[in-house]
């Protein structure tokens, strides 16, 4: 795996969160392909000096969300036909993810006014 993750102190989303994140991010977007090997649990958690536990619990909802699989031996992988999530769920990480972007525009010192904006050229709305 070539993907560059890391955990930012500054970052008011916990370490799995912003793990879970990444990896969620990289795997929608393809740069981790289906049948990619993760690194295990104890070696991310010393490459990023975080706790084994923070990198278990990113993994382990992961595989909640049908992004990964685990198995005793194999370690874990991007799942090869990701499940598709229920409107509910995609629902509740669109959230996750909404509200992670304002509390990082809010450390930056972003009106809502900009936040929107930013959004409305994400989107390509009003160019």
């Amino acid at each position: 795996m070539t993907l560059a993750l890391q955990v930012d102190p500054q970052d008011p989303t916990p370490p799995y969160g912003q793990l879970h994140r990444q990896l969620a991010t990289a795997i929608a977007s393809g740069a981790l392909a289906p049948g990619t090997r993760l690194p295990t649990v104890r070696q991310l958690a010393a490459d990023l000096g975080i706790a084994a536990g923070t990198v278990m619990r990113a993994y382990s909802e992961l595989e909640s969300g049908g992004l990964v699989t685990t198995r005793r031996g194999a370690g874990t992988t991007v799942a090869k036909t990701p499940r598709t999530l229920s409107p509910e769920e995609r629902q509740r990480l669109l959230t996750s993810q909404a509200t992670d972007f304002v509390a990082h525009a809010r450390l930056l010192g972003v009106s809502d006014g900009d936040v929107g904006e930013a959004v409305r050229l994400a989107l390509g709305v009003g160019r």
